[in-house]
């Protein structure tokens, strides 16, 4: 097949396409929703691919706002990732060049999933067309991904089975930089400890039980844990993070009755996830055991690293070569260097260069999930400014203005051709599937998550409430 003829047919129909997907992710980073409250953003994706001609199921894994969008029969079966949920805190008007929320302390899109799954749906439907038109046999699968920030989403959706009997999963994310290699990332799980003691008067502290101690000695205890977990990094470093969410009354004449802290820990590899899983909650009983309260774990999710693959990565790679960065403007630059200014750092401007290929390791993302089930590639598209960090307010500025359609324009130019190389491929698709066979050494996937498990549907619901509901 003339792969080059459909890359040509696939540049001009998305070239010709691109204002309605530009609304649609300018409407979302409008109306940014947290985790599990993405009605808004779930149905305009939807709705693109039913107008587009895919079939949409929703409800996977018990969340109302996950979804698969399927167009086509028969394989290769190929999916794309498609993540929309927001940050909370990080509200910025997109043409502010220093913090200036659109409204303060309110949610935003300071990851830039308003582009990510626009730019999914984006591809699919340009793919939809080329398959038709160049007769490609292939079934295309959206993978609607909820509450990816909390990697919630699609552990539970893998629990299902919806990853079950993909050929590839392929992704991409807005990033500082431009990379396509093979990375792995850590195992991560999130929970909650409860500390339920007993209340009393300050002045006769005896007659009570702080919950409040137990939550500090569960603090103390995970200090002293961290030095005996087996290290990795340091740029997927082992770690243990954790935050008291809530201490009781605020009146220190009382003894406090609750306290909940939530923790993160996340991983290398399975074993020193699970061994560091079961001492965290041991940790949690003996502070509870020696301050006579109780604890209740409530695990919110928890994921496996992830397996690379070399082989989807090497053709990704050559795309993001071909195509190279976005072409920013001298304004866009100029944008991206003052906000560098105003945080001290080097006014760098935005990233063009291209990352060198090779292997590497990143943060944690519940992506994991789809690689063991299937070969799985992703790859980053520079859309914010070096130097000052991810999840903050530039983020969000960057993700509602030109810069942010650049890198969604090139992330899908780069994705469609991947995909157009690797489906009409089957060398490339055997060699990337034989390489995970290999990675995988026998094992198959399980969900982490308990078998009784649920979505924790309505944990956001009261903040979107609190800023949006004035919002139509």
């Amino acid at each position: 097949m003339d792969t080059t003829a459909v890359k040509s047919y696939l540049s001009q129909w998305t070239e010709a396409h691109k204002s309605e997907f530009y609304a649609a992710a300018d409407e979302i980073w409008e109306h940014p929703e947290l985790g599990l409250e993405e009605f808004r953003a779930s149905g305009l994706l939807t709705g693109l691919l039913k107008q587009h001609g895919f079939t949409v199921e929703s409800g996977q894994g018990g969340m109302p706002t996950a979804f698969v969008g399927t167009y086509g029969s028969g394989g290769p079966v190929v999916g794309i990732n498609a993540e929309y949920d927001c940050l909370p805190g990080l509200s910025q008007k997109a043409d502010m060049a220093c913090p200036c929320p659109v409204i303060d302390g309110a949610p935003g899109q300071g990851c830039g999933h308003n582009l990510l799954g626009t730019a999914a749906v984006f591809s699919a439907v340009a793919l939809r067309y080329a398959a038709e038109k160049f007769q490609i046999p292939c079934t295309i699968k959206v993978l609607g991904s909820p509450y990816e920030e909390a990697s919630v989403g699609k552990a539970l959706i893998a629990r299902d089975g919806v990853y079950q009997g993909l050929d590839l999963v392929m992704d991409w994310h807005p990033w500082h930089c431009n990379r396509a290699d093979y990375d792995k990332c850590n195992s991560v799980f999130v929970m909650k400890f409860h500390f339920h003691g007993k209340s009393a008067h300050g002045a006769y502290p005896w007659e009570g039980n702080s919950a409040l101690d137990a939550g500090m000695l569960f603090g103390m205890s995970l200090e002293m844990l961290r030095e005996h977990l087996k290290p990795n990094g340091p740029d997927a470093a082992s770690t243990i993070n954790y935050t008291f969410q809530n201490c009781g009354p605020s009146f220190a004449n009382v003894v406090p009755d609750i306290t909940t802290v939530q923790l993160y820990g996340r991983f290398a590899d399975m074993e020193t996830s699970q061994n560091a899983f079961a001492r965290v909650k041991n940790c949690a009983q003996g502070a509870a055991l020696a301050t006579n309260t109780t604890a209740d774990c409530e695990l919110i999710t928890y994921t496996h690293n992830k397996i690379p693959n070399k082989t989807l990565a090497e053709v990704v790679h050559r795309n993001l070569e071909r195509y190279g960065a976005p072409a920013f403007t001298e304004q866009e630059q100029d944008f991206a260097k003052a906000m560098q200014r105003h945080m001290g750092a080097a006014p760098t401007g935005l990233d063009t260069s291209i990352q060198p290929f090779g292997p590497s390791e990143t943060i944690i993302c519940d992506t994991s999930e789809f690689s063991w089930n299937a070969p799985y590639v992703t790859f980053w598209v520079t859309m914010g400014p070096q130097g000052v960090g991810w999840h903050n307010w530039m983020v969000t500025a960057c993700a509602g203005g030109s810069i942010g359609k650049k890198t969604m324009d090139r992330a899908v130019q780069i994705m469609t051709s991947s995909f157009v190389d690797i489906v009409t491929s089957p060398e490339t698709l055997a060699k990337a599937r034989e390489e995970w066979t290999g990675r995988m050494a026998g094992r198959t996937y399980e969900c982490l998550l308990p078998a009784d498990h649920q979505a924790p549907l309505g944990i956001n619901r009261e903040i979107m409430k609190k800023y949006y509901s004035h919002r139509s």
